[in-house]
């Protein structure tokens, strides 16, 4: 007897246009049954409609969804108009507190698990260098790899804490891009060798920790000898990050809509070739029409190739064994009450005049001991 033919729509995690579920929609998930759905502010309008969401979104799908946000604070930060502004990356680190690291995770992941997210593509990997300061600007946290790890770990720990799951991005690193891969292809003209004592540093560190990993839409020409973006390279996803580095949970693309990626293959192509490579999952973000072709570019390219059909096979296996694993965050919580709503608020307010505060301290301490070695 045949097994049953895995279900490639879980390798999808969408998005779409709407605070509410329409019957297009609908129809779409109920089609491709995805793996997932993700979220960004033109969906948030307030915590019980995000919430409401989300809930309509799984009644379409028959096995539990990923639902996603990007919640950085900072600039990026899709609650802002909700709940109110979270501190970025770099000004939690400013503080220098470890206590404060874990505690921006943790009231992140609290506002995520009430407005009914269990993933979080959070935190940023990518070393703060001068060449990428345009572009992450407050994302990045710092240009020491060891820096970095401290502040990712204990923000993981947090969101832990709160049962969401978060995403080491972006893989192999994006602090020498001088480009922003949302429009065009960033080309990174670096050895492996300065990469792995650098910019892979924290994936090895915390390889144990982080849930997914997100792969960047960004060029290595010294390490593949071309201008694949890693996204859809098997050097850099197999060979590298699965058996260099040891890497055993989800790998995600990022969105396979963004120009980094789209200046190199369309997007149906795009999707086989991250599948191809020994990714998971994959990114469409926006349009429905793109859902399709790449969940279309999956199913036709399964039924011609063995090889494809066996490695996809393989990552649905991935999804749902994942899945079943972290089936307690997976559960939704309960639809947010508004008392729950303001003590969020209000705890979210209460942490950023925490970190304010402690960085003001930091800044006058170190303008006292600047002001007495000129004295000395």
């Amino acid at each position: 007897m045949k097994s049953a033919k895995p279900n490639l729509g879980q390798l999808l995690i969408l998005g779409f246009d709407g605070a509410e579920i329409s019957p297009r929609l609908a129809s779409l998930l109920t089609r491709i049954q995805p793996g997932g759905v993700i979220l960004f502010t033109r969906n948030i309008k307030t915590p019980q409609q995000t919430w409401q969401l989300l809930r309509d979104c799984q009644k379409s799908v028959s096995t539990c969804l990923f639902t996603c946000v990007d919640l950085e604070g900072g600039t990026v930060d899709r609650f802002r108009d909700v709940l109110g502004a979270a501190p970025a990356a770099a000004e939690v680190f400013a503080t220098e507190n470890e206590n404060l690291f874990r505690k921006h995770g943790q009231i992140i992941g609290e506002n995520c698990r009430a407005l009914g997210f269990n993933v979080d593509f959070a935190p940023v990997l990518d070393l703060a260098f001068p060449a990428s300061r345009k572009i992450l600007s407050s994302r990045a946290v710092s240009a020491n790899s060891t820096e970095v790890v401290c502040y990712a770990r204990q923000f993981l720990a947090g969101l832990k804490k709160s049962k969401v799951l978060g995403c080491g991005k972006h893989f192999p690193g994006l602090g020498e891009g001088t480009l922003d891969s949302h429009r065009a292809l960033p080309v990174i003209d670096k050895p492996l060798k300065t990469l792995s004592k650098e910019d892979l540093l924290p994936y090895r560190e915390l390889r144990a920790q982080m849930p997914m990993v997100m792969v960047a839409h960004a060029a290595y020409p010294r390490v593949t000898k071309d201008r694949t973006p890693a996204s859809i390279s098997k050097l850099w996803i197999t060979d590298i990050l699965r058996n260099r580095i040891g890497y055993r949970n989800l790998i995600v693309s990022d969105d396979l809509e963004m120009g980094g990626v789209l200046s190199t293959a369309p997007i149906g192509k795009a999707a086989v070739e991250h599948i191809h490579a020994g990714g998971d999952l994959l990114l469409v973000c926006h349009r429905a029409e793109h859902v399709l072709q790449a969940y279309e570019a999956l199913l036709q390219t399964a039924e011609r190739d063995a090889r494809f059909a066996g490695l996809a096979a393989a990552a649905c296996r991935r999804v749902l064994t994942f899945k079943k694993r972290f089936a307690k965050i997976m559960r939704p919580a309960p639809r947010p009450s508004p008392p729950l709503v303001e003590k969020l608020t209000r705890q979210l307010w209460e942490f950023s005049e925490q970190v304010r505060l402690e960085v003001l301290d930091r800044e006058e301490t170190e303008r006292l001991l600047r002001a007495r070695r000129l004295r000395a």
